[in-house]
């Protein structure tokens, strides 16, 4: 089984916002994710933004990954070379908002397996509803990050959770762009093993449990949808 990744030490690009969040401080992060953030960024921007935010996320968050070495001929002389053992990685991103974010991660890892969770979030109740789950073997055995843009009450994300373990799996972390105090809340009492990796965390949530000041709709702006 994988260990937790641990980013202990990383210098000034991280913050630590309680025992199991963390805030990635990596320049790129924040200015991309200050860009999409704006009411003016169009769909097809703020879909490439978020890829690319992905991407840069996928470095921050695999520096732990396990490695193995494998004969390499190159042109001048046979060696061993490290490479990465990516059958132990599994990216599972909430349909349909983490989609976009989880493509980043793919382009730089396209080894990677993918699994996709469907949830998501009665507007009346605001309780997490499952539609879909399909992962890949031998999940024990994985690192798995969960991947979603945003993390606002917690439901969903601690519904998917919910859902992975029901499956097998141990060892679990949590990637989103931007995450509300009561989503952190929640899901860190509901599954302390967790760790959660973020880029901001905003103020509230509002009356209708959108994170304030926040984004939007992640998966509207994606899609180009209302």
């Amino acid at each position: 089984m994988i260990e937790q990744p641990n980013i202990e030490g990383y210098g000034p690009y991280y913050t630590k916002y309680n025992e199991q969040t963390y805030i990635l401080k990596h320049p790129l992060l924040q200015h991309k994710l200050t860009s999409i953030r704006s009411v003016e960024t169009n769909t097809d921007m703020f879909r490439r933004i978020v890829r690319e935010i992905g991407t840069v996320m996928a470095v921050e968050l695999t520096r732990h990954l396990p490695i193995k070495n494998k004969s390499v001929e190159t042109p001048l002389a046979q060696m061993f070379a490290p490479t990465l053992d990516c059958k132990k990685l599994c990216l599972a991103p909430i349909m349909r908002a983490g989609m976009g974010l989880s493509e980043g991660f793919s382009d730089i890892i396209p080894l990677a397996r993918i699994g996709h969770i469907g949830v998501y979030r009665d507007h009346e109740t605001l309780q997490p509803k499952e539609y879909f789950c399909k992962m890949p073997g031998n999940l024990d055995q994985r690192l798995i990050i969960l991947i979603d843009p945003m993390l606002a009450t917690g439901g969903s994300a601690s519904a998917a959770i919910s859902m992975l373990k029901n499956r097998g799996a141990a060892t679990i972390i949590f990637a989103n762009m931007v995450a509300a105090p009561e989503g952190i809340d929640r899901v860190t009492k509901e599954h302390p093993d967790v760790t959660i990796y973020t880029i901001a965390v905003d103020e509230c949530l509002d009356e209708n449990a959108y994170i304030v000041p926040g984004l939007g709709d992640a998966g509207d702006r994606t899609y180009g949808t209302r």
